[in-house]
């Protein structure tokens, strides 16, 4: 149709963006995390990418690069560990998975969350992690080697980012005998893709073991089935009929 002279063209109609799903929020206005989370993936069999093998599907790898980014003296150690993982892995001992691979180990995990922290409960072995976001530091004693590290968060906008330290050596990070020492140096960061979505990221750093820092990207989905919850998955860590004697039938 023609315009009227001196008129301004119709501007073309602009289809509507639909708004962002809000986040689930805290009172305070900080992303609430609370709820059963779990990865979908080859993670814990392998951070890297890897061929399917017997003990293991195929994965692409979790790695940014690809590759960890061992000395050469750990990447031996690295290989023996892979050699016997089938006797070796902590997880078959039923230690403690530790950090990271609590998040990305294939079984839920829920989130308690409060203003001054949050509570991780692991399905696997009972473990329970604490991240303190009250502001406060880590402990002054250094080397303290926790099983799950020492974490303290902060916000950066809707992003929980947490540094953890004091570390041991007796967890590994996957079951190809991926590994870290007691110096380890983690720092993560939780953001909601969507609110049934985390983007997880975790990036470890330890000379002498690594020759640069690396870091790891999983999704962690929530697990919304109805009447979903953990179910107790309580391994002993000792040889039960050695250490937990009991009656025949009792």
């Amino acid at each position: 149709m023609p315009t009227l002279a001196g008129a301004a063209p119709a501007k073309p109609a602009v289809a509507a963006v639909p708004a962002a799903p809000a986040i689930p929020r805290q009172a305070d206005g900080k992303p609430d995390f609370s709820g059963i989370w779990q990865v979908l993936g080859e993670a814990d069999y392998d951070l890297e990418p890897h061929a399917g093998r017997r003990d293991a599907p195929p994965g692409p790898g979790v790695v940014e690069g690809g590759r960890i980014p061992y000395t050469a003296e750990a990447l031996e150690r690295r290989a023996s560990n892979f050699a016997t993982r089938a006797k070796d892995d902590p997880r078959l001992k039923c230690w403690v998975l530790g950090v990271p691979r609590g998040v990305y180990y294939p079984a839920p995990f829920q989130v308690f969350q409060r203003a001054q922290d949050l509570t991780l409960v692991h399905q696997f072995g009972n473990q329970v992690r604490t991240i303190h976001t009250d502001g406060s530091d880590h402990p002054q004693e250094k080397h303290q080697e926790f099983w799950l590290g020492d974490s303290r968060g902060q916000w950066e906008g809707d992003t929980l980012v947490v540094d953890v330290t004091d570390f041991n050596e007796e967890t590994w990070l996957d079951r190809a005998g991926n590994f870290h020492g007691p110096d380890l140096h983690v720092v993560e960061r939780w953001t909601f893709v969507d609110p049934n979505t985390i983007s997880y990221s975790a990036t470890l750093d330890e000379p002498g073991i690594y020759t640069r820092p690396w870091t790891i990207n999983v999704l962690l989905h929530r697990r919304r089935d109805k009447g979903f919850q953990l179910i107790e998955d309580y391994c002993y860590a000792l040889e039960y009929e050695q250490f937990y004697p009991h009656k025949d039938g009792q």
